[in-house]
């Protein structure tokens, strides 16, 4: 049952990236035909990827049939990640397909700004500061009038009940946009593509998690409920049941959820316009009344609902078609929307399948396409295919003919094919395109400025003619295979280089001054490849080639070429670059290709380059074991030490020889992740005990712990310890020493407070909150204008060995080759040899 009610949600979807599916049926074609009748909208705001009231979005969209949008600030590049190592860039691109594929069950659609989430901050000042308020409040002026809501929504206050300084921002800037947004005095650059808009109404949806926060909301004034716990015969589940859908797919960020039946009331208080008291619309005319001339289109669109027969839905197509014609001559922009959903409907209706694949998910510049366009007639209308058009990258031809009546129930393939220009850019997720200007993205053409994601490569335009009518159905040109784990699935077509390059490590350390040597592959991506690659490397520093020849004779060919490069004498940092001439094209850039189950393969093109960083680490562990847990790249960071990382198995922790590790690490979470490492806390203790030194990284404490199941973390060190919610966020807080003779502070590397500088996005994060007196703080830090925290790193002995705690965020600073937080972590994992 779940597979069907799905599939229904996501082809229900009428978003600009339409994705029909094969399982479409009468409850979708019923769903099209209520939605039609509607021509309302609600814009929902918030800072981040999982912000979003999923239940409120369902609600809207799949039981009011209004159309529905979630603007978030940002595309959550500083959150955390509970399946992989991706951080950065790859996280955001993860959690933006994360947001559309909840979209696609939830039936709203998703848009961003240029604001890059640069971690946990307590201040909406540091916000504004690092993201710019005009530039970031234009981006939400721009989405407000291209989508012209009549209500908006935010889900925060704007005050410091919201926490996260972010948070605070989405409400400040979303109330600034209402009424910014209709003042053409604001941001008149705009104005050449859209015209102001005023909303009606703008509404706060306020979260009530704990008692007194529920108390608060019962003496709010100005509030209305709503119940997405509502039950919908037609999707065979509530609104609130839809909800637990879409936001378990927020999987990197473990937000599964609970498919809650029931009621489940929400409030929504009025802040700006006209006060609802009864409904999120009152006073809104949200039908076709509103549009001048619409009655008569909304009169056809409520006959064709009334008449619907599930048995029978290709009835109701002439009532569609009359509202087709009767639609175009209506002013826009509204109508305009309408009409793609009216001609989704058409096509539902009419049994239609409309479909174009490639023969291959990626091109290179200069390369060629074959395209198959499907159209399969799964009814008894007449038909035709008068034409279709592949718009696109570059041009394509046919020699299919068209004009016939489609047979009943027989697909019938018009074969196309293209060739891409030699210098076609390649699909970098347009965000990405330019360098980041701070702490937001550059983004030179306006029209791009919210879009959740690269707009296909091609698209196929279908002309149809449908009993007396000319309709048109366009269907993004996508690659369709097969998974044997999952079934048939599809992925966007791109634009990749000729070959890709890939640096073995993105910061190769050099901690004694000895030369290294520095992996470099090159792929081929179409056959024959070959060409020269270049090496730069920064002043100061010496590489044994400039340049080596590459040859390779099929697709997917590697060769793994190989530089010996000698750092300066002293502490030196600069940036290791390669590019690759492939006859008379420039590649300068890796292919980093991003695959889960729950999202789309995306892929990305970051520049082919690598941190060099020389600075002087010592180290007296040479043999580490790693319990990894939920996802990080601190194991290979602490290769470049010069250790032997050996990443520990559930069977190696239940029964191996952990006599033979000078140190054992816990990766980041991994007290949450891994039963198997709290099962076997008594082994790691006795390693301890007999002389070892075990270093755990943060965990989120019981309570607080968003990955499910059960974390236990009190008994994670020899004596009592708990973990909170304690931050600290300024990367360049200043850290200080409370026991400055602590050996960890002088052994084997002179630790000083230099050896904080250059870290990236926070300090850490997870603190411990309280600790036995067995334990010694290690530094003291805090944000400004908090109070001192001390539980960022602690240590102490037990029986011949060591143990530390640290919550600093090492799995952020070592993989980006932050030197001091080499030399630290280096006295941690030295810890039972020098305490």
């Amino acid at each position: 049952m779940r597979t069907s009610i799905l599939a229904v949600l996501v082809g229900a979807c009428l978003t600009p990236a339409f994705a029909q599916r094969e399982l479409s049926g009468s409850a979708e074609a019923r769903l099209a035909l209520d939605r039609l009748n509607v021509v309302g909208s609600v814009l929902m705001i918030a800072a981040h990827p999982d912000d979003e009231n999923t239940a409120l979005l369902a609600y809207l969209s799949r039981g009011r049939k209004v159309r529905t949008g979630y603007l978030s600030l940002t595309r959550g590049e500083g959150g955390q990640n509970l399946i992989g190592a991706e951080q950065g860039d790859a996280l955001g691109l993860i959690r933006t397909e994360e947001l559309l594929a909840a979209r696609r069950i939830d039936g709203a659609e998703q848009f961003f700004t240029r604001a890059v989430d640069f971690g946990f901050t307590k201040t909406p000042e540091e916000t504004f500061e690092k993201w710019g308020r005009e530039k970031i409040l234009s981006d939400v002026v721009w989405v407000v009038r291209r989508f012209r809501p009549d209500v908006i929504i935010l889900r925060f206050s704007g005050t410091p009940r919201d926490g996260h300084g972010q948070h605070q921002v989405s409400a400040i800037l979303g109330r600034e946009a209402f009424t910014s947004a209709a003042d053409p005095k604001r941001f008149p650059e705009q104005l050449q593509w859209v015209q102001p808009w005023q909303a009606k109404r703008l509404m706060w949806n306020p979260g009530a998690f704990t008692k007194e926060q529920r108390e608060e909301l019962e003496k709010m004034p100005n509030r209305i409920v709503v119940d997405p716990g509502d039950y919908d015969p037609i999707l065979g589940h509530s609104y609130a049941e839809i909800a637990g859908m879409s936001r378990s797919l927020h999987r990197s960020q473990g937000m599964g959820a609970a498919e809650r039946k029931g009621s489940a009331k929400d409030s929504l208080i009025t802040q700006a316009g006209p006060v609802a008291t009864h409904d999120i619309f009152d006073g809104i005319d949200i039908t076709w009344s509103r549009v001048p001339g619409g009655a008569a289109v909304g009169n056809v669109l409520t006959e064709a609902a009334k008449s619907f027969d599930p048995e029978n839905p290709d009835r109701v197509v002439p009532l569609l078609l009359k509202a087709q014609k009767a639609m175009a001559s209506l002013p826009k922009p509204l109508p305009e929307e309408k009409q793609k959903e009216l001609t989704e409907a058409i096509a539902l209706c009419s049994g239609l399948w409309l479909d174009a694949t490639a023969d291959k998910y990626a091109v290179t510049p200069g390369g060629g396409l074959k395209f198959d366009a499907t159209a399969l007639s799964r009814d008894h209308l007449a038909v035709q295919v008068k034409s279709i058009d592949i718009e696109g990258i570059a041009p394509s031809t046919t020699q299919s003919k068209f004009g016939e009546v489609l047979p009943f129930n027989d697909p019938q393939v018009f074969k196309f094919t293209a060739t891409v220009g030699e210098h076609q850019p390649i699909s970098q997720p347009y965000w990405l395109v330019e360098p980041k200007q701070g702490d937001t993205y550059t983004i030179p053409n306006q029209l791009e400025v919210g879009l959740p994601e690269n707009p296909p490569l091609f698209n196929a335009h279908f002309h149809l003619r449908i009993e007396s009518e000319d309709v048109e159905v366009v269907r993004p040109v996508d690659y369709r295979y097969i998974e044997r784990a999952q079934g048939e699935l599809t992925r966007p077509v791109i634009v990749e280089p000729p070959v890709a390059l890939q640096w073995s490590e993105a910061a190769m350390l050099f901690p004694q001054g000895a030369a290294k040597t520095a992996g470099l592959q090159v792929k081929a991506n179409v056959p024959k490849a070959a060409g020269e690659v270049r090496i730069q490397v920064p002043p100061g520093w010496r590489i044994s080639a400039n340049s080596e020849h590459f040859q390779l004779v099929d697709a997917g060919e590697q060769s793994a070429l190989s530089f010996q490069i000698t750092p300066p004498s002293g502490d030196a940092q600069g940036l290791l670059q390669a590019s690759a001439q492939v006859g008379d094209q420039t590649v300068s850039t890796e292919m980093e290709t991003i695959s889960y189950p729950h999202i789309p393969p995306q892929v990305l093109f970051p520049p082919a380059t690598a941190r060099l960083v020389r600075a002087e680490v010592r180290l007296l562990a040479k043999t580490i074991g790693y319990v990894m847990g939920a996802g990080d790249e601190v194991p290979q960071a602490l290769q470049q030490l010069g250790a032997d990382v050996i990443l520990l198995s559930p069977d190696e922790l239940a029964g191996g020889n952990l006599s033979r590790f000078d140190a054992i690490v816990t990766g980041v979470r991994a007290y949450n992740v891994r039963p198997d490492l709290r099962d076997n806390q008594s082994r790691l203790m006795d390693y301890v005990k007999n002389g070892g030194t075990l270093v755990v990284q943060y965990n989120v404490s019981d309570g607080q712990n968003p990955f499910g199941g059960i974390t236990t973390l009190a008994s994670i060190g020899p004596y009592p310890l708990t973990t909170g919610p304690e931050r600290v966020t300024v990367e360049e807080a200043p850290v200080q020493f409370p026991d400055p003779a602590s050996p960890l502070l002088h052994k084997p590397n002179e630790i000083t407070a230099r050896d904080f500088d250059g870290w990236i996005q926070e300090r850490g994060l997870y603190f411990a909150s309280k600790w036995d007196d067995h334990y010694q703080p290690l530094f003291e830090t805090h944000d400004p204008g908090q109070k001192p925290q001390t539980g960022s790193t602690l240590y102490t002995r037990y029986g011949k060995g060591a143990y530390v705690f640290t919550a600093l965020s090492w799995f952020r600073e070592l993989p980006a080759g932050v030197p001091g937080a080499f030399r630290i972590f280096a006295n941690l994992l030295s810890a039972g040899k020098t305490l």
